[in-house]
């Protein structure tokens, strides 16, 4: 992901100020340990200005409404307290080339600042502080104590003190070629490299994107460049530092990322705030998708591996439970030829009772013939004992079993990222889990944004709908279906619910039965095989077991159909889903 640099926030500050200033403050949202949100208002417009202090994606810059959730947060509900009802009057660098952007708030615009929020964008040091008009730190996003630090702490009640000064040196328009060049070429290394670390405010962005307009290899050594090479280098320098000096910054994308200088540009963007929300929003969210998508992963394996080893476990007990009547049959038998026992013995071989034939009976040598038949029967009763008790269990672990695997495909379902309605389907399967006890609620706990489940047409126009979780299953069979819709599922795999809606009368083709065959065969954990058998029937015959876990459900009066999951993808990719649900979204799962 690529970093905010000076020239990004920069650009992201000279928009603000030409739109936003002054501005009052009438909101404060904090969604996440690592963003804050202020509502603004001028006379001609309302938005949510973000600072964002994450470790990856520090920036600061307009994005859009926050939830309408519980805002339990300790440093918002004190910029809450301080800020609403003043004005936001002035966005400054604190200093040239520093990445620390000063808020400065008024009672009234043009008045001193009562209020300065600090927001320092460095990467993994990034921070947010509120001061007094003083200087003396209110509140902090983040507290860094002396153990943490020996160059900076940040800490409530301290006076502010800058991030330490920056190396190298400050870029200047009025620096001549010569001192430029003798500057970076003082140590010869790769090009891009050699920018950075001489210059102030040139991060690995800015200076590739600077040797690439000047037609050069950025990992180019410097000791190789030429004269003509340069005094190319030299203009891009130049106009980089014109385009700083001016603001004149044109947002766009490029083919690794985005730029505003307006060089190598893919495509171009309505402002930068714009660009910066949705470039940053994304890659956040594509990185929140992966990590929870792993950690569902692994608790699902985990608590799967659990299960089925209990149910090993219980079935080998029953096993043992099996064989209590040919205990008791022993005991019998040796009752039957007391008089064949010998002290010490310890196996007897005594004729079956019905055939005649020689059965072997283990003894303890120490006990004589009575004592090891009782011991025998009383081995006889605990295994009968334990066979009532065990049964339940085992039942009750199979179905754990049965409901982790509807979960796990579920899971499986979802591929790479795509959109919003991604990552909050695979939030509502971490809240299925910890409704159900088998995940621990997390600080700061959050309900998911509510998502709606795969939209698509069949050829004779009927809509079909697929489930992306449990919870989406339960909302589509039990609530959403109509006694004149069919539901469809998978015979004994597990996967979503489908629901073929109809119109009262309407009678649907085989081919849009086969389709939404298809889509549940793909939309579930034969989506590998060529053909799997899914049943379909009314949903008024369809129903959930007395305390059954969310999205399992029994079926009766069930027709079959084969369904085929390569033949659901093609359909996918003919882009017949829905308008409401774009392709790259389909094609995810």
């Amino acid at each position: 992901m690529q970093s905010v640099d000076f020239t990004t926030l920069m650009a992201a500050c000279a928009e603000l100020r030409e739109g936003w200033l002054p501005s009052r403050i009438e909101q404060v949202y904090q969604s996440d340990r690592f963003t804050i949100a202020l509502g603004l208002r001028t006379f001609k417009q309302r938005g949510w200005l973000t600072l964002c202090w994450h470790p990856q994606g520090a920036r600061l810059g307009l994005g859009e409404p926050p939830p309408r959730l519980p805002d339990t947060f300790t440093f918002s509900d004190q910029l809450r307290h301080q800020l609403v009802g003043l004005a936001l009057s002035e966005i400054v660098a604190i200093a040239p080339w520093e990445r620390v952007v000063d808020l400065k708030i008024a009672k009234r615009p043009g008045e001193a600042p009562r209020w300065h929020l600090y927001l320092e964008v460095m990467g993994k040091y990034s921070n947010a502080i509120l001061t007094d008009g003083s200087g003396q730190i209110v509140s902090v996003a983040h507290q860094v104590s002396a153990a943490q630090s020996s160059l900076r702490t940040v800490q409530t009640g301290q006076p502010y003190q800058p991030p330490p000064p920056l190396a190298g040196v400050a870029p200047s328009r009025e620096e001549p070629l010569a001192r430029w060049r003798e500057q970076i070429a003082l140590i010869s290394g790769p090009l891009s490299r050699q920018l950075v670390k001489t210059y102030r405010g040139v991060s690995p962005v800015i200076a590739r994107s600077l040797a690439q307009r000047a037609g050069l290899d950025p990992d180019r050594s410097t000791a190789q460049l030429g004269d003509r090479d340069w005094e190319r280098l030299f203009e891009s320098w130049q106009a980089w530092l014109h385009l700083l000096e001016t603001e004149a910054f044109e947002p766009g994308w490029t083919e690794t990322g985005y730029t505003l200088l307006g060089w190598e540009m893919t495509a171009s963007a309505d402002s930068v705030q714009a660009l910066l929300h949705r470039y940053y929003q994304t890659h956040l969210n594509q990185q929140a998708y992966e990590q929870l998508r792993h950690q569902l992963a692994q608790k699902l394996k985990n608590l799967l591996a659990k299960a089925r080893q209990k149910a090993v476990d219980f079935r080998s007990r029953l096993q043992q439970s099996a064989e209590a009547d040919q205990l008791r049959y022993q005991a019998d038998l040796l009752m039957a030829y007391l008089h064949q026992w010998q002290a010490g013995m310890t196996q007897i071989a005594l004729p079956d009772f019905a055939t005649g034939d020689l059965v072997t009976i283990s003894l303890e040598p120490e006990k004589n013939a009575v004592q090891n038949a009782q011991r025998l029967y009383k081995r006889h009763q605990k295994l009968k004992r334990a066979a009532g008790a065990i049964l339940p269990l085992l039942t009750a672990v199979t179905a754990e079993i049965e409901y982790l695997e509807q979960v796990e495909a579920s899971l499986s379902q979802l591929g790479d990222y795509h959109t919003l309605e991604d990552l909050s389907a695979l939030e509502e399967i971490r809240e299925e889990l910890i409704d159900q006890g088998y995940w621990d609620v997390p600080p700061q706990r959050r309900p998911p944004r509510q998502t709606q489940p795969h939209h698509y047409q069949t050829p004779s126009g009927f809509l079909v709908l697929a489930g992306r979780n449990n919870r989406q299953n339960d909302e589509l069979t039990f609530r959403t279906a109509s006694d004149y819709d069919l539901w469809f599922h998978t015979q004994e795999i597990p996967g979503s619910h489908v629901l073929l809606r109809l119109e009262p009368g309407a009678v649907p083709e085989a081919a849009d039965l086969q389709v939404a065959a298809d889509l549940a065969a793909y939309f579930s954990r034969g989506r590998q095989s060529d053909r799997v058998p899914v049943v379909y029937t009314e949903p008024r015959h369809v129903y959930k077991p007395k305390g059954a876990k969310p999205g399992m459900a029994i079926y009766k009066q069930e027709r079959i159909l084969w369904g085929r999951p390569q033949q659901a993808q093609q359909f996918m990719e003919q882009k017949q889903s829905l308008p409401g649900e774009s392709k790259g979204n389909a094609n995810s799962h």
